[in-house]
């Protein structure tokens, strides 16, 4: 025999998860700092064919600043970025290489993020 669902109860579940989507979305959106985070990129390299990878990067905001100053160089600059502080640094091994080619690819897995001066020794850092 069929039985009327506990409405009280399904409504309230449903209100649960509507309200914990709209708090993640928010968060995402008004987030300031640098967080570990799920990312899945496709490995290429010349001579193999691609994988797709996934992975933890670092991800986040991190607060920056320049203000003008008298003096050569005229600007005082705090530029900090989102970059790895602990990792795992793991290799994957690409299919389909060709003779004489490396299948071996290299890629980093975060454990801890935070918002730094960027180093170009191990991060591709860019000024505009």
């Amino acid at each position: 025999m069929w039985q009327r669902p506990h409405t009280p109860l399904l409504t309230f579940l449903l209100l649960a998860a509507v309200a914990t989507l709209s708090t993640a979305v928010t968060t995402l959106r008004t987030f300031r700092g640098c967080a570990v985070r799920e990312f899945s990129f496709v490995a290429q390299k010349p001579g193999c064919r691609s994988l797709r990878i996934h992975t933890e990067a670092c991800w986040g905001r991190c607060h920056t600043w320049e203000k003008p100053v008298p003096d050569p160089p005229y600007v005082q600059r705090h530029h900090r970025v989102c970059t790895y502080s602990r990792a795992l640094h793991l290799t994957a091994r690409l299919p389909g290489c060709r003779p004489h080619v490396s299948p071996l690819y290299p890629y980093p897995l975060a454990l801890q993020c935070d918002c730094a001066t960027c180093s170009s020794r191990d991060t591709e850092c860019h000024t505009f």
